[in-house]
This record gives C-alpha cells, structure tokens and sequence, in this order.
C-alpha cells in the first residue's frame, strides 16, 4: 500500500506544491474535516490512515469502514502543518469519495437482495491498477470479491471454449496440472451447455444472460444431477431486477455495476 499512496502523491505534487513555496508560514499548524453532502456508507480508512501517517497528519477522529453516515456529518478530522493538510486535501477526498461511492452503491444491491442467501460478488471489470483498492470496496458495502485476477480460479468463457472441443477431456487434463483445490468454473450462454459443462464436472456454471426461464430450468438441472456444482448469475442484474434474481436458487451473482457505475460520494473538506 505505502507504494501506491506515494504514486497518488507523486501524481498530485508534480515538481511541489506552489503555494507551499509562497507561504511564509511554513510550520503552522492547523485542524481540518471532511463533512459528506449526503448519506452513504464509509469506505476508505485504511488508506486514508496510510496516506495521513507517511504524511506526518495526525488523525484525530474518524469513521471506520463499514459505517453508515448522514449528510452534513463530519466523517474525519486531522491535524498537521498547514501546507501539508493542503497537499494531501485532494488525495484523501478522492480515496474517501470514490471508495466510498462503491461501498454505498454496493450496500444498496445487498439491502435489495433482502434475505436471500444468494451471495452479491463483484467481477474483474476494475479501473487499472486500481482492482485492490476498488475490491476492498466492495467488500465494505457488504459484498464478497469473485477472483482477483487470472490466477486465482480457471474460467472459461465463450474465447476460451472456442478451441475447446472436448469439455470434459479438458477439465480432467485440467485438474491434473493445476494445484489442488483450484476452482473451474465455466460461463454458459445457454441451457445446452450448461448441460455439457454440468456433466464435465465443473466446480461452478455461470448462467450469464440466460432468461429466466432458462434460469430456473438450469437450477433444477443442477440440483437433480449434482446439488454440490455453485451456480453463479451474471448479466444485466441492476437495483431494480436483482430481488428476483435473488430468488431463484443460485448460490452467487456476480455484478460489474457496482464498481463501474458508482458514483462518487459528495464529500468537502474544511479547516478549522
């Protein structure tokens, strides 16, 4: 983390902060607070607290991560030079306002999905460099992070299957080279193969952009055939679709909206 707060610094400073070089008041020292404009869920405090602590800020009170906040609330209060509470002020409002932005989009989907036991995961669509940062997000509104990069579970999509001709030779060749324990999970546009994929024994099926009713017909296929094969939803899920898509009987369903469509969270910061 401290290499990736020294990029955002580093970003921002440039060559150095001119008013910093026209100020006479080099080490004066002063308060300051971020208040948020609406109501959301924080996110963002172990960054920000790296970000203060290589800065030399002291943090003097602060939401942690996971907590809900009104608009008009204070949400972190620092102390510090002066100059330096002004070079790091846009840094920690943009880690603060987009982090929690994901957080609180996320939180949302999650309180939509009421009490099914289906698990709300992200995917991979991450801004670059920023898949970490924006999954640790995610996991503070509430969701769970899918795999975090090509190493960490075998997927095989519709590119993949093209020069795949036999599934099941593919998947058992396939658990011979890879360590133990290591997940296959295959994405099927239709019932058809979802059927096949079924058979071959994959760990996880991905019904993505299947219609219900196609849906529902997968489900009951897998609880008669083998119950213990995750099913995973994926494709045009949004706030308004994903209670019933919730209630079908699938053990996970995966959405790229809630961190490619959160908006960031008003937030400002003043001095004492």
């Amino acid at each position: 983390m401290r290499d990736f707060i020294e990029s955002i610094l580093c970003e921002d400073y440039g060559r150095g902060d001119l008013f910093e070089e026209v100020f006479e008041k080099s080490n004066k020292q002063a308060k300051a607070y971020v208040i948020a404009r609406e109501e959301g869920i924080f996110s963002g405090e172990k960054y920000i607290t790296r970000l203060c602590e290589q800065c030399g800020i002291e943090i003097l009170s602060s939401k942690k991560d996971k907590e809900s906040f009104e608009a008009n609330e204070k949400l972190l209060q620092i102390s510090g030079i002066y100059t330096q509470i002004l070079k790091i002020e846009r840094s920690l409002l943009n880690l603060l306002q987009h982090s929690s932005g994901i957080a609180t989009l996320t939180h949302l989907y999650v309180k939509a999905l009421k009490d099914s036991p289906t698990k709300l995961l992200d995917t991979r669509k991450t801004r670059p460099l920023l898949r970490e940062f924006e999954k640790y997000s995610v996991r503070n509104g509430g969701a769970s992070n899918h795999r975090f990069g090509l190493d960490t579970l075998l997927m095989l999509k519709d590119t993949h299957l093209r020069h795949i001709h036999n599934l099941e030779s593919f998947i058992k060749s396939a658990r011979e080279r890879l360590s133990f324990g290591t997940n296959i999970e295959i994405e099927c546009e239709n019932l058809e193969l979802f059927e096949r994929a079924l058979r071959a024994g994959a760990d996880i099926l991905m019904c993505d952009n299947m219609p219900i009713a196609q849906i529902q017909k997968a489900i009951a296929m897998r609880n008669a055939t083998n119950p213990k094969t995750l099913v995973e939803l994926s494709g045009n899920i949004t706030l308004d679709n994903i209670a019933l898509y919730g209630s079908l009987g699938a053990d996970a369903i995966s959405c790229g909206a809630i961190i490619h469509q959160a908006r960031w969270i008003d937030m400002s910061m003043k001095m004492h």
